[in-house]
């Protein structure tokens, strides 16, 4: 194993644990996976079994695209390798995809209307990265359902999938992390607006459009910062992701 895969087989055990401390996590179900550096057409994924919170670095499993299971023990979950498979071969751009029920989005992704609204500044980050799959297909375990997947996530980061969850996708650990966690919070700040019972202050589309591209740039700037932190939270209360 090279320097290059430890690393990424450690921060990809890290980010799962990150996901369970912040409640994000479903039992034994849902799914992160990374491209591994130099292997292209192999992946590494949670086996099925583990929780979120107990996963390490060695224990991640390397698939390929056929999902034959190339390195490391345990088998892969059906619908996670239907959907990180085809994601990673049709969205080369995505080297990491995190797919989570995490409950606020989930909830929003379970309304009539399950758009991201503009209503404070924490949403600014994702209503214009945010693709929406409005119909729920029932469980993803064939190419069919899988390639919906992909041709919503052609051109966004951030996908809400109807009566299901969400995906994010990106080029490191470091960005989807750092994107799972604002999404989760912007999708509760707009549950609490609704909550309220009071009409929502929606922001300019003029502001709106200026402010989403000084997102962008805040992502780039703060996501190291952002896992680093989110690093130290972890050390200090579930250590051992690194073994």
């Amino acid at each position: 194993m090279t320097d290059a895969e430890w690393s990424q087989r450690v921060r990809l055990a890290a980010a799962y644990r990150i996901a369970a401390l912040e409640g994000m996590d479903d039992g034994v179900f849902n799914h992160f996976s990374c491209a591994v550096p130099g292997e292209p057409q192999h992946f590494l994924l949670k086996p099925f079994g583990p929780l979120f919170s107990e996963v390490t670095a060695s224990g991640l499993i390397k698939v390929d695209a056929e999902g034959r299971v190339v390195a490391g023990e345990g088998e892969w979950e059906p619908t996670a390798f239907h959907i990180h498979a085809r994601i990673h071969a049709g969205v080369p751009r995505a080297r990491c995809i995190f797919h989570t029920h995490m409950p606020y989005a989930t909830a929003l992704a379970s309304l009539a209307d399950m758009r991201l609204l503009p209503v404070n500044q924490s949403s600014l980050r994702f209503v214009r990265r945010t693709a929406y799959l409005e119909n729920y297909g029932g469980l993803v375990l064939d190419d069919g359902e899988a390639n919906r997947i992909v041709e919503a996530l052609a051109r966004y980061d951030v996908l809400l999938m109807a009566n299901h969850g969400v995906t994010v996708i990106g080029d490191d650990i470091e960005g989807c992390v750092y994107d799972l966690h604002y999404l989760e919070w912007a999708c509760r700040d707009q549950y609490l607006v609704y909550a309220s019972g009071q009409p929502p202050r929606l922001i300019p589309d003029a502001v709106v459009a200026r402010t989403a591209e000084q997102m962008i740039e805040e992502k780039r700037m703060a996501k190291a910062n952002h896992f680093a932190a989110m690093l130290r939270r972890l050390d200090a209360v579930n250590p051992g992701y690194d073994r």
